[in-house]
């Protein structure tokens, strides 16, 4: 199955419809599978004292706050439905993460979207999570900042809500619903994870990348990789190490004002990033450890066979004074060397004439 790349506009579009448009035909350009969104109504997501994260201060100065630098960060419905017709014209998926409650409710029922993503900060928000799961959609949920413990209470959830259990919600009912064996069944076919470190631009020492194998033996679902580094590296790796699915930032300028755009991918990068999980996907191969047809034609260059070492005579036994191995490898195999020194020349050989005994 090949990688399902995602390239995250997020909102980096700075509330421009025309900009959003924009990302979508770059993203399609680049060859990405998705360009992701964020859907929200900024007041029922972020409180008036919620203060801004330590980059988000950085990237737009500490003179208003997270309220206020989000509010005009805003996608009307118009303007989905405005994104989604360009998706399907450029022949892109569009995916967004909703923030809200009613912001999934669009999504699903408005725009009728059968995989949400639901991103790291909400992974606590059981309600947000219990309706997500509830619409039957598909998810791919991202797990930075949490603990192996948050993570399966998060899928508890999402289990439950699969189930469309009768029992009212209860973390006691999430544990077991997650150990059901049909809630089980219901995670691996509707939930992947996406490993992340939450920070802009993320550390390359608090990366982590092999929790990518810890994440994969400890739910058994597919698993993927969320990046905010700087570069293309870090994606590439991961898909080296089986990431089913990468996100990755990207606006059309970094230096365009707005929270996200310094940590982002630009086009020509994006488009780079993504020529680079190709070829590693076609790298990865099948795991099977036979020769390949383009060294097919190698191996009698590159091999040796048993060769006179000097003239032997009829009759002359051979030894390791005058047999040796050297290229090309269409004669005797050299595994034979010890068979040969047990007999003796069936006829007369010239120095680097193959051994035939």
């Amino acid at each position: 199955m090949s990688i399902y790349i995602v390239a995250e506009a997020g909102v980096n579009h700075n509330g421009s419809l025309d900009m959003a448009l924009e990302l979508v035909d770059c993203a399609s350009d680049a060859g990405a599978d998705a360009v992701k969104f964020q859907t929200f109504h900024a007041e029922k997501v972020i409180s008036e004292n919620a203060p801004k994260a330590e980059y988000q201060t950085h990237t737009t100065g500490d003179g208003q706050s997270q309220l206020d630098m989000v509010r005009p960060l805003e996608l009307g419905a118009e303007a989905h439905y405005s994104l989604k017709k360009r998706c399907n014209e450029r022949k892109i998926n569009f995916l967004s993460t909703p923030f809200d409650e009613d912001s999934l409710d669009f999504l699903v029922h408005n725009l009728g979207l059968r995989r949400l993503k639901i991103p790291s900060g909400e992974i606590t928000n059981a309600p947000l999570l219990l309706r997500a799961a509830r619409t039957g959609s598909s998810i791919i949920m991202s797990t930075g900042m949490s603990t192996l413990g948050e993570i399966e209470e998060a899928l508890g959830v999402l289990a439950f809500g699969f189930l469309n259990n009768e029992t009212p919600p209860s973390r006691e009912a999430f544990r077991k619903s997650f150990f059901s064996n049909e809630g089980q069944n219901l995670l691996k076919q509707r939930v992947s994870l996406l490993h992340c470190t939450t920070e802009y631009p993320a550390p390359f020492s608090e990366v982590n990348l092999r929790v990518l194998e810890t994440l994969k033996q400890a739910f058994g679902l597919p698993v993927g990789y969320s990046d905010h580094t700087e570069g293309i590296a870090v994606p590439i790796a991961a898909a080296a190490l089986g990431a089913v699915i990468i996100e990755k930032h990207f606006t059309l300028n970094k230096g365009l004002p707005g929270p996200d755009h310094k940590a982002s991918l630009e086009p020509d990068e994006l488009f780079a990033m993504i020529q680079g999980i190709r070829k590693v996907e076609m790298a990865l191969g099948n795991s099977r450890k036979i020769p390949t047809p383009s060294e097919q034609k190698n191996k009698v260059i590159a091999r040796k066979s048993l060769v006179a070492n000097k003239e032997i005579k009829k009759g002359e036994a051979f030894s390791c004074d005058n047999i040796t191995m050297k290229r090309p490898g269409d004669g005797v195999s050299p595994f034979f060397f010890w068979d040969c020194l047990e007999t003796c020349a069936g006829k007369d050989f010239k120095k680097d004439e193959e051994i035939i005994y």
